[in-house]
């Protein structure tokens, strides 16, 4: 899949993150991504519901 930003919120349509945390993705350590998968449900709220 290929993500596809929001330029309003400024994260990923598919996966709720940001860009940055796109290219970090690779070089987090385990915890930090467990954290951060805990936080994307919460993110679907920042986005326009017409682009969800």
């Amino acid at each position: 899949m290929v993500c596809t930003v929001d330029g309003a919120s400024g994260l990923c349509l598919g996966c709720y993150r940001t860009l940055g945390e796109i290219a970090e993705w690779s070089r987090m350590g385990e915890q930090r991504r467990q954290q951060l998968m805990l936080e994307l449900p919460s993110r679907i709220e920042r986005i326009d519901p017409k682009l969800r």
